[in-house]
């Protein structure tokens, strides 16, 4: 699987129609409407999500791998 940094998973997200509800710290919380689930994404510059973190988010927010 290829990493990618929480920067460009934002922009997946984005495009996927979910939605910057805040910030905290470094984190960016996002919602998409009629679902409750929220997404926190850390994003440190372009250093690549752990592959581990990067599955559970692609799981919550229905993305494939090959739209990395």
């Amino acid at each position: 699987m290829k990493a990618v940094s929480g920067k460009r998973f934002c922009a997946l997200l984005e495009a996927k129609g979910w939605e910057l509800k805040r910030l905290t710290g470094r984190h960016h919380i996002y919602a998409i409407s009629g679902n409750t689930a929220r997404i926190s994404v850390p994003v440190h510059g372009n250093t690549p999500l752990k592959i581990g973190l990067q599955k559970h988010l692609m799981k919550i927010a229905g993305l494939e791998e090959a739209e990395l």
